[in-house]
């Protein structure tokens, strides 16, 4: 293209929407002043295209014509130098419209939807007096529009170029309205569709684990529309939002003071919200919102050290793929730091060749056709271009040596963005599809009607147009390119420089569970230097649960402890569970460990204790017995019955060793033997204690003169005694053992960190019976022994017997309730304690005052002492 044409294609005024129109070299000659047609305008196939950027921020808007504040975002400029570089590819490649020179021209929306309205009027109708549906005053032909670069802006122009079908390619963001509508065919996108970001920034802050967040978007329609679908999504996947915080979607201020004010009321952003994560949404502007936050902290410093450290407290940011982290050249002072670590969505970009090569020859005194280019390149180096005639403000003047691989990134980038990518494309786009028109059937007719200067109606070449698109030529494969988008991550330099760092891809076509895909394993690692948590509160820790706070949204909450006997071993549990059966939880709760069995052991304390006491007093009665033997011819032991003697004697052995049995890890064998060897050797005991009670009354009963009681004197009543009494007891054992017998089990639940493993009673009624009619015996020895205690010395041993009656039945009746009080080896160190007291009672009881006798005081134990002492 020649510069003269490129420099006649440019306003005078700068703008921040950039409408680019491609024409052909051959249709731009002389103007005509005819109207043709009252139906819809006709465009001939002569006609190329149109484009959009944003680059100026703060403009002489007309309603504004005495507050001019003139500014330039200087890092969008590369947007028109992306569809330059892409003009001249074309025009010097002979296989793409062949004796065709595209050209383009630039419209101004100042970014308000009436100015927007005008300006792709006036791109349709172009004449002095603007009439719908005339083409007037010109032979320059539209057949496409690249823009813009925000949603307002570009739904503003498919309003007007609907109708009409003019193909638009948005570069920027869209309405999902917009792009979908069935009555607006010719509507493309260049940039991933948002709701894919959304679904992709939900991922993101479940991988990790960020639930307290920041939104921050526009005050427009668009930004309703995000908050109304973010905040249901943040909800479903258990997130809250901190804040919503809504920003100036443009920077149309006329004076300082408002600029000042608007930025003051962003401060509690930084100031007063902990949400260490803010997902940004919108425009770029909103990257120069939350710097210039900073900005003023560092003019004007507002309170203590605290404040400001709060200010510039790191956070992760994620942006969508609109935003493009820009600064102004009076953002300097700031930089890029707080922006250090920030995740974004980016539109997919490919380095286009030759295109670096192209902006090192960008300059001032090598570009005379660009209107543009002095004032980018004396806000981007802040000096002043010779003989520029644009700010007066600015003292130093360039050398001339400035280049613009100097710049840092946030002013301007050599590598070609997502948005200059997307520009590129669509000018190609929009070339390929118009070369294929011209080369279908019609094609000679076609070049016959560029030649003329009369319009035709170009119903036919807008359907092969879109045909072709809906037939997969390049027209619809690069606009659907935009699809898959990446995760990038932006790491900065000290010299406010940055580079982005892919870490992921976005792609729609990705199983639910893979969206989005993290291709670097140091992503995990958090790249950034900020918080790698971003909650309402601390997280509990594990043994504790979650504990809602009225009236707070549910991501703060309290922690409170795990109930007794539960447990939660991961953070931020919501409810504690029981332990699985054998285990119990730890100290701190937090993990099951098993449960320790519990049993009277060997090798314990209390074991050793009782199986020595066992041992002991079963030698006892082996010596008592044996002195017996030994005098079993003198006074006492013939008047004490010595049968009843030698058996009371074994018994009270066979008691002591059957405390043996309550020892050690319960199984079959000692489950069975323990209860009823224990109820029958102390039954067969009590039934001879008994008899030898009962002969001692009918003994001295039957020295009464007249007497009938010595009939029943003899050893056959003792012995029936003992056996009757012996066999109830031996039957009810044997019921026991045959219908419900003990066995073993364990008990899980009585201790918290111990399984207790006991002998099961198998009937708890059997086995109170059998501690039942041992009491019956137990009660009716007493009672006997009890009325004859006054019987003469000699023949009497009831008192005796009162006496270890009265130990015994205390030694039981304190045993029933310590027995059902405790549990696990406590209750059978009991048991064995009840067995061995109440056995080692009626063995001291009865027999030691006879071997004091028969062994310290043997002149007592003769028959004529004892007649005396009965005198």
């Amino acid at each position: 293209m020649e510069e003269e044409n490129l420099r006649g294609a440019l306003p005078t005024r700068v703008l921040l929407l950039l409408l680019v129109v491609l024409l052909p070299q051959a249709a731009i000659q002389e103007n005509t002043s005819k109207c043709s047609g009252n139906d819809p305008v006709h465009i001939p196939h002569e006609s190329v295209t149109t484009f959009n950027a944003d680059v100026f921020l703060l403009k002489n808007h007309p309603a504004a014509a005495n507050h001019f504040i003139h500014s330039v975002l200087t890092k969008f400029y590369q947007h028109i130098l992306a569809l330059v570089f892409a003009i001249h590819e074309i025009n010097k490649n002979p296989d793409i419209l062949p004796n065709i020179t595209l050209g383009f021209q630039i419209y101004d929306s100042y970014s308000d939807p009436k100015m927007t309205y005008q300006t792709s009027l006036d791109m349709l109708f172009k004449s002095h007096q603007m009439v719908p549906n005339y083409q007037c005053g010109t032979q320059q032909k539209l057949i496409g529009v690249i823009g813009g670069l925000s949603a307002e802006v570009s739904a503003c122009i498919a309003d007007i170029l609907g109708p009409y079908k003019i193909p638009q390619f948005s570069y920027g963001s869209f309405h999902i309205a917009v792009s979908e509508e069935s009555h607006m065919p010719s509507f493309y996108r260049m940039i991933p569709n948002e709701d894919l970001q959304y679904q992709g920034i939900i991922h993101l802050l479940r991988h990790f684990q960020w639930e307290w967040v920041g939104l921050i978007t526009t005050n427009d329609e668009r930004g309703e529309l995000f908050l109304r679908t973010m905040e249901p999504m943040l909800s479903r996947n258990g997130i809250c939002s901190e804040f919503t915080e809504k920003l100036k979607a443009n920077w149309q201020f006329f004076d300082l003071f408002h600029i000042l004010n608007e930025t003051l009321s962003h401060v509690p952003i930084f100031t007063e919200k902990i949400a260490s994560v803010v997902v940004i949404h919108g425009e770029s502007t909103n990257v120069l919102w939350l710097a210039s936050v900073i900005l003023i902290t560092l003019i004007f410093p507002l309170t203590e050290d605290d404040y400001r450290e709060k200010i510039t407290a790191r956070r992760v940011w994620i942006s969508t793929a609109q935003i493009d982290f820009t600064l102004h050249s009076f953002h300097k002072p700031v930089g890029m730091r707080m922006f250090h670590g920030a995740l974004s969505f980016t539109i997919h970009s490919n380095e286009i060749p030759g295109f670096q090569t192209f902006l090192q020859t960008i300059h001032p005194s090598g570009t005379i056709a660009d209107d543009f280019i002095n004032v980018f390149w004396e806000q981007a180096f802040g000096c002043s271009v010779f003989n520029s005639g644009t700010s007066k403000k600015v003292n130093t003047t360039c050398s001339g040596e400035e280049m613009l691989q100097s710049l840092s990134s946030p002013f301007f980038e050599m590598t070609m963005t997502g948005h200059s990518y997307s520009i590129y494309n669509a000018v190609h786009a929009l070339a390929h599809a118009f070369q294929t028109s011209l080369r279908s059937p019609s094609s000679h007719t076609a070049m016959q009607r560029m030649r003329g200067l009369s319009p035709q109606k170009v119903e036919s070449w807008q359907v092969t147009l879109h045909h072709h698109h809906h037939q997969g030529c390049l027209l619809n494969t690069i606009a659907q390119s935009a699809a898959t988008s990446c995760i990038q991550n932006l790491v900065t330099f000290p010299n406010d420089s940055y580079v982005r760092v892919k870490v992921g891809s976005l792609d729609p076509l990705a199983p639910p569970d893979m969206l989005p895909t993290f291709l670097n394993a140091w992503f995990s690692l958090h790249f950034w230097t900020g918080a790698t948590l971003s909650l309402c509160n601390y997280m509990c820790a594990p043994g504790y649960r979650k504990k809602k706070i009225e009236g707070e949204k549910f991501c703060c909450y309290d922690c409170a402890r795990c109930p007794d006997g539960m447990f939660s071993e991961k953070e931020d549990t919501e409810t504690c569970m029981n332990c699985p059966e054998g285990q119990h939880t730890n100290k701190g709760q937090n993990k099951c460990i098993p449960k320790i069995p519990n049993f009277l052991a060997m090798n314990e304390t209390l074991a050793i204790i009782s199986i020595s006491s066992g041992i002991l007093f079963s030698l006892t009665t082996v010596l008592v017995l044996g002195i017996f033997i030994k005098h079993r011819d003198t006074a006492i032991v013939k008047a004490n019955n010595r049968s009843l003697t030698y058996i009371l004697f074994i018994s009270l052995l066979l008691c002591f060793l059957c405390s043996l049995l309550f020892i050690g890890k319960p199984n079959t064998v000692s489950c069975l033997l323990r209860q009823a060897a224990f109820g029958m050797v102390f039954s067969v005991c009590l039934s001879t204690i008994l008899a030898k009670t009962v002969s001692v009354v009918l003994a001295f009963m039957a020295t009464k003169p007249g007497s009938q009681m010595r009939n029943w004197l003899g050893k056959r009543l003792a012995y029936a005694i003992v056996f009757s009494c012996s066999s109830i007891q031996a039957g009810n054992c044997a019921l026991w053992l045959m219908t419900s017998p003990p066995f073993p089990d364990s008990d899980m639940h009585s201790m918290s960190t111990e399984i207790i493993l006991l002998c099961n009673e198998g009937s708890v009624l059997m086995f109170y019976c059998v501690l039942g009619y041992m009491g019956l015996l137990a009660a009716v020895s007493f009672a006997v022994a009890f009325l004859a205690r006054k019987l003469p010395d000699s023949f009497n041993e009831a008192k005796f017997i009162t006496f270890s009656m009265l130990v015994f039945c205390s030694v039981w009746v304190s045993f029933v309730p310590t027995y059902l009080s405790t549990s696990g080896k406590s209750m059978v160190a009991v048991e064995i304690f009840s067995i061995l007291a109440s056995s080692a009672g009626l063995l001291a009881c009865i027999f030691f005052p006879k071997c004091y006798i028969i062994v310290l005081r043997p002149e007592l134990n003769r028959k004529e002492r004892l007649m005396q002492r009965k005198m």
